[in-house]
């Protein structure tokens, strides 16, 4: 077992690991006495500034996929990384730009709604909550997959990174991330991920000069990168595409819902977007960074261990140890801010609502969170899974469910709840169909033709209704 562990478990190594720790514990500990009732659970009673919640977005939005499977991706296929990481930017940027602050605005306008299934509801006034119901439905189903990516890549880290067996690594990961999301709710994760996202940040960017200096330094000693490989009119499409997911994650709108007002979208768009830019090209210059430094034998098992292997290769082990804790921050800062808005859409959505004691009311959200976390950390066992496929899995389906409902709820007032409710379901139902097969035209990437055929179901119903409203001058159809 000590053959196949790339850092040697000693004090300096797990030094960086306590420091980390020891400050998610402070944090969740200041939020647990600020955790009154379910509106600070799960919103914070909207009052983030815009850094906070810049930031968290962003370490909530990349998480441990950032630093294992976009680096893995780049070492194999740098071509197809480059234009996921620019769909992925530009994504960003208009996520910011276009749905960000009326989110933030319509949110509070309409009952001041602490979910995205409340907000469909009384936008679209749903008495029966079927619309309510469904988003629920959705957020729990793909978080499902999306949490089990965080845990999958917990247990790489820890299982790589020290003496423990994967399942053993996945359950350390797992009790981990639900501890202080249990005990802190929305402001520890809030505020933790911030935190997280400057740890992320300044690994990614140190482990990126290095290898380049290494690079620059020792031209003949290094293993040069495969060529720009040409890539065909479904790769680019599909690579593109990623960017379409942005505008239905559950986990990335919550961060503007809990903004402390909808101007602060402004300067938190440009921090957002400066660090994403920056994340993603360091990413693609650590996977690059695998062919310039390491054999190709110690990849040949698992490359979304890219970064790990390069910290071991080239950093002092107080260093690598603090890098280390980079990646637990990026896997936490996700896996947590999922785990609480799947908790929020099972009690505050699905189930029926219990009257009572705001703290009662809390101890049924702290639950759910660990029986979706219990869900999702049996997924993560298998060794196999990779960080890369679960999250293109959740992602897409959250991007043509969720997505074309937030679009239409923010910017056509006559949408009928009637063709929401029909569009989130098919475009869920495309997703679903879409990841069976992967030859021919199955090959896009199935956010394309889920966001297309779930928009366009929505579109139908708007200009249908708009006719039968002309035609009938009195008729509602909803």
């Amino acid at each position: 077992r000590s053959a196949s562990c790339m850092l040697n478990v000693r004090f300096e190594l797990l030094f960086g690991f306590g420091v980390y720790l020891a400050a998610v514990a402070a944090i969740a500990a200041l939020a647990w006495r600020a955790t009154q009732d379910a509106n600070d659970f799960m919103l914070g009673r909207r009052r983030l500034p815009y850094w906070v919640a810049a930031l968290s977005a962003g370490a909530s939005d990349m998480s441990g996929w950032l630093l294992l499977g976009l680096p893995g991706l780049a070492y194999a296929a740098v071509s197809e990384a480059a234009l996921v990481a620019l769909g992925l930017f530009i994504g960003t940027y208009l996520n910011w730009r276009f749905i960000a602050e009326r989110l933030r605005r319509e949110t509070a306008l309409h009952g001041d709604a602490l979910t995205l299934p409340e907000y469909f509801e009384r936008r679209f006034d749903d008495p029966g909550h079927m619309l309510r119901r469904l988003t629920a439905l959705c957020i729990l189903v793909f978080f499902v997959f999306y949490t089990a990516a965080g845990f999958v890549a917990g247990g790489k880290l820890f299982a790589t990174a020290f003496p423990i067996d994967y399942p053993d690594a996945v359950t350390l990961g797992a009790v981990l991330i639900v501890v202080y999301t249990v005990f802190g709710g929305f402001l520890a994760v809030a505020w933790t991920d911030a935190l997280q996202a400057t740890l992320m940040f300044g690994a990614l960017t140190f482990v990126a000069a290095i290898a380049l200096g290494t690079a620059a330094t020792d031209p003949a000693g290094v293993r040069m990168a495969p060529s720009l490989n040409a890539l065909s009119a479904i790769s680019v499409t599909s690579a593109l595409a990623w960017g379409l997911g942005y505008c239905g994650q559950p986990h990335i709108l919550t961060r503007f819902m809990a903004m402390r007002d909808p101007a602060s979208a402004v300067p938190a768009r440009r921090l957002a977007t400066a660090w994403t830019g920056i994340a993603l090209i360091a990413a693609i210059i650590v996977g690059l960074g695998g062919h310039w430094v390491l054999d190709p034998a110690t990849l040949a098992f698992d490359r979304e261990t890219v970064f790990i292997r390069l910290l071991d290769a080239l950093l002092h082990p107080v260093v690598a140890g603090i890098c280390l804790a980079a990646i637990l921050a990026a896997i936490m800062s996700t896996a947590d801010s999922q785990l609480l808005v799947a908790a929020a859409a099972l009690t505050h959505d699905l189930l029926p609502r219990r009257q009572g004691r705001p703290m009662r009311g809390l101890a049924w959200h702290r639950a759910a969170v660990c029986c979706v976390c219990i869900v999702a950390w049996h997924l993560a066992l298998n060794a196999q899974a990779g960080v890369l496929k679960l999250v293109a899995t959740a992602w897409a389906g959250f991007g043509a469910s969720l997505g074309p409902a937030v679009i239409m709820s923010l910017y056509v007032p006559a949408a009928p709840r009637g063709g929401i409710l029909a569009g989130i379901g098919v475009g869920a139902a495309t997703v679903a169909v879409w990841e069976q097969r992967d030859s021919g035209i199955f090959a896009v990437y199935s956010l394309l033709p889920g966001f297309a055929c779930g928009l366009a179901v929505m579109l139908i119903a708007t200009t249908l209704r708009r006719g039968t409203r002309t035609g009938s001058g009195t008729g509602r159809v909803t």
